[in-house]
């Protein structure tokens, strides 16, 4: 298993954040983790990189129990993108400095580096289309663009998991589509690994998200294929509110029910 949860509750005071979650994910499997604000969805990410600890149930990720392994060293093969993370960057940093640091998974480049970390900065910015940015001030890319900076960073220290928290929040249309294309091609590649994307917008799950774990407070709604769960019923269900589902292209829109 990748990713496999049993049981796993948290609580903080009276509060039950998260409440007997089960989860599983296989070799070869890209999941979309779909859920509104305040779901759990942070904290369930949490969960899996050991900067929470379960109040209840089991952890184990890339066949490691939580118990038995050094979380420091589990957390350098998985890879996080947020937003958040923007912020903390170097604005006046190049950008091929800026995906080199990942590496190292340090804020800012202190580390000596090798012309071979230098040829992988280039070609992972060429996979995601962004090798125009090549020796640009980090703070003169758009919101997109930092964001494919930051898949690249992730990517430079050859993570077994990728986590793409909320990738499209504050873009545009069109930057969207732009950084949902790079994803895409990202998960068909050999190289790809196993994806979780994170969002609250059923249209950014891709085809290549062939399943998707629907959580509402705290609590499992549904997990399972994408096909099967992204329908009017059960989307209806997991919203607790009338919608009806169009499809364009593979991909699912939601609309409220007239």
């Amino acid at each position: 298993m990748i990713i496999d949860l049993h049981q796993v509750t948290w609580t903080r005071g009276a509060n039950t954040l998260l409440s007997n979650v089960d989860w599983q994910v296989r070799p070869g499997e890209h999941w979309a983790l779909l859920g509104l604000n305040g779901s759990g969805k942070t904290t369930l990410l949490n969960m899996i990189t050991g900067y929470l600890w379960p109040t209840s149930g089991s952890i184990s990720v890339l066949g490691h129990r939580f118990g038995d392994v050094d979380l420091r060293e589990l957390r350098k093969s998985i890879g996080w993108v947020s937003s958040s993370l923007q912020e903390k960057l170097y604005g006046t940093d190049r950008t091929q400095y800026v995906i080199i640091s990942g590496k190292h998974a340090t804020i800012g480049l202190y580390d000596d580096f090798s012309e071979e970390d230098t040829s992988l900065a280039r070609e992972l910015m060429r996979q995601l289309g962004c090798l125009h940015l090549w020796d640009r001030e980090y703070r003169t890319c758009s919101q997109g663009e930092k964001q494919k900076l930051l898949i690249a960073r992730a990517l430079m220290a050859n993570p077994r998991i990728l986590i793409l928290d909320e990738p499209c929040n504050g873009l545009d249309l069109f930057s969207r589509e732009r950084l949902l294309e790079s994803i895409r091609e990202l998960a068909l590649s050999k190289e790809s690994p196993t994806l979780i994307y994170v969002t609250h917008h059923t249209e950014e799950i891709l085809p290549v998200f062939s399943h998707t774990l629907l959580l509402r407070r705290g609590e499992v709604v549904q997990s399972g294929e994408s096909a099967d769960l992204l329908t009017t019923d059960v989307l209806s269900s997991f919203f607790e509110a009338e919608v009806v589902v169009d499809k364009h292209g593979e991909r699912v829109y939601v609309r409220a029910a007239n």
